[in-house]
């Protein structure tokens, strides 16, 4: 799932060395960039929703749930 999710945000960001990803039990962490968190997010959060969906989808095919979490840097 890891890979997964690197290579989704990797496609979205320009900072490619500032994505951090946190798989904890059912919980996956990502902190980006401050500068790019507006392209993770997208408009009206339809970016973050979409990350999310391709990670359930992802997921439920391995019998597994995650919840995504998109943490603000400050």
């Amino acid at each position: 799932m890891l890979e997964l999710v690197k290579h989704m945000l990797e496609g979205i960001v320009e900072d490619k060395d500032a994505i951090a990803i946190n798989v904890s039990e059912g919980e996956i962490s990502i902190t980006v960039a401050k500068d790019d968190m507006k392209r993770v997010i997208g408009r009206s959060g339809k970016t973050a929703k979409a990350i999310r969906t391709i990670v359930r989808a992802a997921a439920s095919r391995k019998g597994e749930k995650y919840n995504v979490n998109i943490v603000e840097v400050e």
